[in-house]
């Protein structure tokens, strides 16, 4: 049976539709165990009811007719009680509902399976057979590991809106769909979706059309020709350090180019009227499932070959098409896995918005994005990228929400949101001089997180009163080795210079995780509990003390820089860092001369090891900076940028909100200056509980900065001071969340955090 389910997965995940993935399914499976019916029913929100999607052994005609209720018939049942319904004689069950339009009056035996995503019922699978007997518990858990690998097709058609286009209901005409990613910078941008040509996934290839298949037919050809070219080179390189077999394989690839009949079926598609990507993709997505399927262990392994092949092709495709493409006067740049290089193609006055399949909100895209303030959401895996060519897109910065094909009442409610958002922010430029106390007269300072040329613009005119977090990687990955000691000082320089005679915390160099350089790549199984942050400084101290001596040149004559020290998880490292800067400190001062002030060196609290350290940490550094966004991941267990799992991640959870209580009364008790720089402090909820823990500092993104103010302003200290205690006291974020919005839910507090129409 594995050989059975290692066919159905590949045969699922090479389907271009979820049509072709139901029909796979209920063939493939029907054969496998030699039943006489497969069937796969899936809920139709709409009417609350399950529909007869595909089937193989019941009448054809029957499909979308048959329609049950949600605890209706023996299907009805499997998904009331999510666990299986295994039946001897399914027609004498008290749940039993006959249907004479499918013909399944001989069929006695009933194996039904519930299809669950993330804990949501998609539907049934169900298997039938004329004989009387129970299927075989084998056979049951064949067909459940069959529903689970169908369930993540399932659920991407849904959230894509695939379901409603193929009228489950037969009701309504309306095609939007709504799915989700991780919110990496607030707004709404509407526009044209521009697919960026960087995914090489074949299944992702849009279905474009054309009306001159001459000129299709020529790309296609020089692509052919490029790629034939890149085999031939790369084999003459290899030829000497490869056995004869092993160079056999680029004549075969070559053999493979040049082979009438897969070209004359890519030819003939495109004079079908398709165009070249599209014809390339299809023709050879279905020779890699003709290799897959063959019983010869060899040829079956060639797939892969083929499917190389077919992707190194579709890259001189893309190449071609992107030159010739139009960019709308107002865009959305869509992609498998953006990265900020793909900005310098792209006029950013016409960029509403970026969506990218993959990546973290975290990345050097979403950075680089809220530098520019364009609205970006990342990790949208659901999003069916090969359908959204030219369609219009409403990105929701805000909620990580992306609308395709809007309906004229979304558009509009969402384009009103946008002119409220302008009023909103112009309103809030007024409060940039005025210094944010809350009555009561507590004074918070807020500061900002920058990394970016363009965020210190933005930094200053948004009235911050220091930097609180500057990102000393950035300038590392606009560069394709490590910048000198020297190019690190100028950059280091405008910086302090800008913002002088303001502090600016600058933290050492902070790779690892999912930010990795491309000249320094750390491949690891687990990136986030692996090398990073402060290890890495310390275990390449070559590295380290460049940057040290940079930051402390930099600051000569100015001696408005602090150094942050990141990840910080024992006294240990801590000590081990501070004696590297000092060791820097003094080449530069008694050893080449220079004068200048001993910076303040302070530690990040991250990790949940360094919570429980604070006291002692303390007595060594000068001030201390929790970084909320890494501690909530740690702290809950929960990757932040998996999208499957992102609904678990939420600073406001009683865990976290402990964790924060217990280090600033430690931190306060030891009289070290304290700040947060992690996301929750440019909340403005999170601003107000954190002000009630005790925090004064909080620094966060330039265009946070002035609705946390206004919400501060508003806010009574001892207001902010009493949620606090009754939230450390909740059991949930949720609850957490009910109690904000509760007693801070007056119209003018509330268009500060609640900035979506939806």
């Amino acid at each position: 049976m594995l050989a059975n389910l290692r066919a159905i997965v590949q045969d699922v995940n090479s389907a271009r539709s979820l049509p072709e993935v139901l029909s796979i399914i209920v063939k493939e499976l029907k054969s496998a165990l030699s039943a006489g019916v497969c069937s796969v029913y899936l809920f139709d929100p709409r009417d609350q009811r399950y529909v007869l999607m595909a089937t193989e052994g019941l009448r054809q005609t029957a499909i979308g007719k048959i329609r049950l209720g949600m605890r209706e018939g023996l299907v009805g049942l499997v998904a009331a009680r999510e666990e299986p319904l295994n039946l001897q004689n399914a027609d004498q069950h008290a749940n039993f509902v006959y249907f004479e339009e499918a013909g399944e009056a001989p069929y006695h035996s009933f194996l039904g399976v519930p299809i669950i995503h993330q804990r949501k019922v998609l539907g049934v699978l169900v298997l039938q057979q004329t004989t009387e007997r129970r299927f075989a518990s084998e056979e049951e858990a064949f067909v459940v590991t069959v529903s689970a690998q169908l369930s993540g097709a399932i659920a991407h058609a849904e959230a894509t809106g695939v379901l409603k286009r193929l009228s489950l209901s037969g009701r309504g005409k309306s095609r939007e769909a709504t799915f989700h990613g991780i919110a990496s910078c607030p707004g709404i941008g509407i526009g044209r979706a521009v697919l960026s040509a960087q995914s090489s996934d074949l299944t992702l290839v849009p279905e474009r059309y054309c009306t001159d298949s001459a000129s299709e037919i020529k790309l296609f050809r020089e692509a052919l020709d490029a790629a034939k070219s890149d085999m031939q080179n790369l084999g003459a390189g290899l030829q000497e350090k490869l056995s004869s077999e092993e160079f056999a394989l680029f004549e075969v690839y070559i053999r493979m180019l040049d082979d009438s009949s897969l070209v004359g079926e890519v030819v003939s598609a495109i004079e079908s009227g398709q165009a070249a990507q599209t014809a390339w993709s299809a023709v050879i997505l279905k020779h890699v499932k003709t290799f897959r399927k063959m019983d010869d262990v060899y040829l079956r392994e060639r797939a892969a070959d083929v499917s190389d092949l077919g992707k190194r092709v579709l890259g001189y495709l893309q190449k071609d098409s992107m030159t010739a493409a139009v960019l709308p006067r107002r865009a959305i740049l869509v992609g498998e896995d953006l990265s900020a290089a793909v900005l310098a193609d792209i006029p950013v006055n016409r960029l509403m918005g970026i969506i990218s399949l993959k990546g973290s909100s975290n990345s050097h895209l979403a950075i680089v994005a809220r530098a520019l303030g364009i609205p970006t959401i990342m990790g949208a895996t659901n999003l069916p990228l090969a359908e959204l060519e030219g369609q219009e897109l409403i990105v929701d910065g805000f909620k990580g929400t992306v609308i395709s094909r809007p309906s004229r009442t979304c558009r509009r409610a969402y384009l009103q949101r946008q002119r409220e958002e302008k009023l909103l922010n112009k309103d809030l430029e007024k409060l940039r001089d005025i210094p944010c106390e809350m009555p009561g007269g507590q004074r918070i300072a807020l500061w900002v997180n920058t990394g970016l040329r363009h965020d210190t613009l933005r930094s200053l005119r948004s009235g911050a009163e220091a930097v609180g977090l500057y990102r000393t990687e950035i300038p590392f990955f606009m560069r394709s080795s490590f910048p000198t000691e020297d190019e690190q000082m100028a950059i280091y320089r405008e910086q302090l210079q800008a913002f002088a005679p303001r502090s600016v915390t600058m933290r050492t160099l902070d790779i690892g995780g999912d930010k990795a350089l491309p000249y320094f790549p750390i491949d690891e199984e687990n990136p986030f509990l692996g090398w990073r942050g402060i290890r890495i400084s310390l275990d390449h101290p070559e590295i380290f003390l460049v940057q040290i001596r940079a930051m402390l040149r930099a600051a000569e004559g100015l001696e408005n820089l602090r150094i942050m020290l990141p990840m910080i998880s024992s006294v240990g490292e801590l000590e081990c860092a501070l004696d590297l800067i000092d060791r820097a400190y003094q080449e530069l001062t008694t050893e080449e001369g220079l004068r200048i002030e001993r910076p303040p060196v302070g530690a990040m609290i991250e990790v949940p090891a360094a919570v429980y350290q604070v006291k002692a940490l303390s007595r060594r550094v000068r001030f201390l900076s929790v970084g909320t966004n890494d501690l909530t991941q740690y702290l809950l267990a929960v990757d932040r940028n998996n999208p499957r799992v992102a609904n678990l991640y939420n600073s406001l959870h009683p865990s976290v909100l402990q964790a924060l209580n217990i280090i600033c009364q430690q931190a306060n008790a030891a009289g070290c200056e304290l700040s947060v720089c992690g996301e929750l402090a440019g909340d403005p909820l999170g601003a107000v509980l954190l002000t009630g823990l005790g925090y004064r500092h909080l620094s966060m993104s330039a265009s946070g900065l002035p609705k946390v103010k206004s919400m501060l302003l508003q806010v009574p200290y001892s207001l902010a001071k009493e949620l606090a205690q009754r939230a450390l006291k909740l059991s949930d974020a949720a609850a957490v969340e009910g109690l904000l919005a509760r007693e801070l839910g007056r119209p003018e507090l509330t268009k500060l955090y609640q900035p979506s129409v939806v």
